[in-house]
């Protein structure tokens, strides 16, 4: 559901089965690429680098395993997080007994920085309230 600034979804709502989700597509995403990868037991993607973009993997469900160009192995639970450097070359495999579902998030050149602003009225950028 796209309004005006924001745009809100599902995963379910972007496809059935495994392979790629387009995260960026269905929610308009314009300042970097981002997917969801649905990954049946056992599977292993092809090696690959990139020319450009760097990328950032978080497992939401299941267990990964990354390899990398130098040949060395990580386990990635659910919340795991690995980031990679373009030109590095990577796999991942699903280790798990159930499917594996990995957001990952491309981009280039770099953060911008903290730029949040107040919204008229509150104080509490950053904070956290209960």
């Amino acid at each position: 559901m796209a309004q005006d600034g924001y745009a809100i979804g599902h995963l379910d709502e972007l496809g059935e089965g495994y392979g790629f989700r387009k995260i960026r597509r269905a929610l308009g995403v314009t300042a970097f690429g981002i997917n969801a990868l649905v990954l049946p037991p056992g599977y292993e993607s092809g090696r690959h680098y990139h020319e450009r973009q760097e990328e950032t993997y978080f497992v939401h469900r299941g267990v990964v395993e990354m390899e990398f160009g130098d040949g060395s192995r990580h386990r990635l639970e659910p919340g795991g997080l690995a980031r990679v450097d373009a030109a590095t070359v990577r796999r991942m495999r699903n280790v798990g007994s159930e499917d594996a579902v990995v957001v990952i998030a491309g981009g280039k050149s770099g953060y911008v920085g903290r730029d949040g602003m107040m919204a008229d009225g509150d104080d509490r950028l950053g904070s956290l309230r209960s």
